[in-house]
């Protein structure tokens, strides 16, 4: 009788476990028993019974508490009840608490995923999934950009973005007008090519081919349009500007969710105001002489008149002004009369031609319309809006309002700007073509040097002085400079500060791998001339102390500068006046611009930029002309062996200076960090003056 009670005390406690028993004070074995045989029914709104930390779902499919409650003598596999064994000379045993284990958890069922595409692009989706799983190296050979793709389609679960429903959204159509606007940027739009959709949407195959060849398109149209179509490296080892390469991610994003995608997209071209200048005139010459050569036959002259108090309007019928409307982008091309729009658009035509803008079709006018080098014009633009998207997006320094300094080497000027105006313009001297062209860069102006040291760069000293060494050994002294012999055997040449030193009274640091600078000279007539690209590689500044005062200025407003204050430092120590922000400095090769009056001016390719670029766009598309090419950095070796002629005497008695570099005595600090070239590229020091 005991044992049957100890077993039916076991079975009703684990019984009240599962159901959930309050944790009032134990009832005796007796009451248990009475609870067990008269079932009760279950309260409403009782909280789940829990085993320990596990809730018991009473909507399982594992048995629950009530059915516990049933079956109370039955002991269920996920409630293993164990009881000590009784003793047979114990009359009164008090069992344990007895203990349950808890069920063991289930596995986590997978979540079924509900598609958030469309039924009917459901099928487009699914040949996605394949073919950018399998066939994406066919459309997008950069790597950076397949995975970009690849991760943009799987978070939309391969839903296409470009149609819905086999037809175009606004997003897609939008990309699509911009890729065949590219021409109106100086992009070919060939490099874009638009899928026919309406072709395809009858096939998912069809469908899913054309979305992804129009994500490559529009990949390729950002890419280029913010980076240019060639690298700068492929034009001069002498360029260097700040890389800055889209990302394919970022485009995706951006434009997949842009309310204007084509806005979107036109965003990645530059948003300089010169070059937005220039894309105006292109559009303008391409008006004028866009596609075939259209020839204006020879005639008469041909002059409108404006109605007057005695005489009216004269507006001479031609049968040439029909196909002139046409090649000026008159409207009303089938109109034959000489009227004022056709005159207006004939003078601001001999305005770019450097004609008397007379608005009179004479023969002189004839000509220049019909003559091939309209298309260069168009040629020279094209390139110079190419090397518009080299230049960093921000030209200027943010917190001094957006303030740069510009230098366009073939328009021999620098200008100072700042919050979108210019503060302050100047004459340039810059580069000889050849081995000593100005480079093209930008850089960071640190700080001013008054009264500067010349440090003569060893191109100079190996290639000029030593040779008028031997002719004439006391030639250096004659000159002011100091000689020295550095501890590694080469030869160290400097001119002390003063009147005749040959950077004058100032020099502008902005610390650079090519070792240029911007500085003053004791040349002045060299201003005067139109063509002025006589240095070594540096820029001489026709006012110095104009320059320096408006720099200042801007970095140090309160300091309040002026030409006088910087000439009253004029003496024979260096005086260094350091930015405590820096202004950046951008060395440009504008030959086609359009100046204050909206005028296009174009210059002389002085250093033959433009050839190579045109041949670079007109080249066969079988390359790419965004890839690297190598290129022999410009740099002066030392000749092995040289030595100095007899008769000539170093600066001190100490033969071996172990003063600081080169680059240390040129900008008052550490040599610079070059960046990694790109491959096949071996960047050397270049040193000018």
């Amino acid at each position: 009788m005991l044992m049957a009670v100890a077993a039916t005390f076991l079975t009703v406690s684990a019984t009240s476990a599962l159901a959930g028993q309050s944790t009032t004070p134990r009832a005796s074995a007796a009451e248990l028993a009475i609870d067990a045989a008269v079932p009760r029914p279950e309260p409403a709104n009782v909280p789940p019974p829990t085993i320990g930390d596990f809730k018991v779902d009473s909507t399982a499919s594992v048995p629950d508490a009530a059915k516990a409650v049933d079956k109370p003598a039955e002991t269920k596999p996920a409630e293993t009840v164990t009881a000590p064994a009784a003793k047979p000379d114990d009359a009164t045993v008090t069992p344990p608490a007895a203990t349950a284990t808890a069920p063991a958890a289930e596995p986590a069922k997978e979540p079924v995923k509900v598609s958030t595409v469309a039924p009917a692009d459901q099928p487009v989706a699914e040949r996605l999934r394949d073919m950018i799983g399998t066939k994406s190296l066919r459309y997008f050979d950069r790597k950076n950009e397949r995975a970009a793709v690849e991760k943009f389609y799987t978070a939309r679960d391969y839903a296409p973005q470009w149609t819905q429903a086999g037809k175009l959204t606004d997003s897609g159509k939008g990309v699509i007008a911009r890729l065949k606007d590219a021409a109106s940027e100086g992009l070919n739009p060939a490099d874009y090519p638009v899928p026919d959709f309406a072709s395809a949407a009858a096939s998912p195959d069809q469908l899913a081919e054309a979305e992804l060849k129009l994500t490559a398109s529009m990949l390729d149209y950002a890419r280029q349009a913010q980076s240019g179509r060639m690298h700068w490296s492929q034009v001069s080892a002498d360029i260097q500007y700040p890389e800055h390469p889209t990302d394919p991610a970022e485009v995706l994003a951006n434009i997949s969710t842009a309310k204007d995608a084509s806005a979107a997209l036109d965003g990645y071209n530059p948003p300089h105001k010169l070059y937005k200048e220039l894309k105006a005139k292109l559009a303008e010459l391409r008006g004028q002489g866009d596609g075939p050569m259209a020839q204006i036959a020879e005639g008469p002259a041909l002059a409108f008149k404006a109605a007057t108090k005695k005489q009216g309007e004269v507006a001479p019928e031609d049968s040439r002004v029909p196909q002139l409307r046409a090649k000026l982008g008159v409207e009303n091309h089938d109109d034959a009369r000489y009227d004022a729009k056709v005159a207006a658009a004939v003078r601001k035509f001999q305005e770019s031609a450097d004609l008397k803008p007379t608005g009179v079709l004479d023969d002189r006018t004839v000509k220049a319309l019909n003559s091939p080098k309209r298309d260069r014009q168009i040629d020279t633009v094209l390139v110079n809006m190419e090397r518009w998207r080299w230049l960093p997006r921000q030209l200027g320094a943010s917190s001094l309002g957006n303030a740069y300094v510009i230098l366009n080497v073939p328009d021999f000027t620098l200008k100072v700007m700042q919050n979108g105006h210019q503060v302050w313009n100047t004459r340039v001297v810059t580069g000889k073509p050849g081995k000593h062209a100005t480079p093209m860069l930008t850089e960071t102006m640190k700080f001013i040097t008054v009264n500067p040291t010349w440090n003569v760069p060893p191109s100079i000293i190996y290639n000029e002085y030593l040779p008028a060494l031997q002719q004439d050994p006391t030639v250096l002294q004659r000159m002011g400079l100091r000689l020295e012999r550095n501890r590694d055997g080469s030869i160290h040449i400097s001119q002390p500060p003063g009147e005749a030193n040959a950077l004058g009274r100032v020099r502008f640091n902005f610390p650079n791998k090519f070792l240029v600078y911007q500085h003053d000279t004791p040349d002045k007539h060299l201003f005067a001339k139109e063509e002025r690209a006589f240095s070594h590689g540096c820029m001489r500044v026709q006012n110095p102390d104009q320059y320096a005062a408006t720099l200042l200025n801007i970095t140090m407003p309160n300091e309040r500068y002026t030409p006088e204050r910087i000439r009253g430092m004029y003496g024979r120590s260096e005086i260094d006046l350091k930015f405590p922000t820096p202004i950046p400095v951008n060395i440009t090769y504008q030959t086609a611009f359009v100046d204050d009056a909206g005028k296009l001016q174009i210059r002389k390719d002085i250093y033959g930029r433009d050839s190579v670029m045109i041949a670079l766009l007109k080249n066969s598309r079988s390359k790419d002309l965004e890839a690297l090419v190598a290129h022999a950095q410009p740099s002066y070796t030392r000749p092995s062996g040289s030595s100095l002629p007899a008769g000539v005497n170093f600066a001190s008695d100490n033969t071996y200076s172990s003063g600081p570099s080169f680059f240390e005595r040129l900008f008052g600090g550490p040599s610079p960090v070059t960046p990694p070239a790109p491959v096949g590229r071996r960047p050397q020091p270049r040193f000018t003056r």
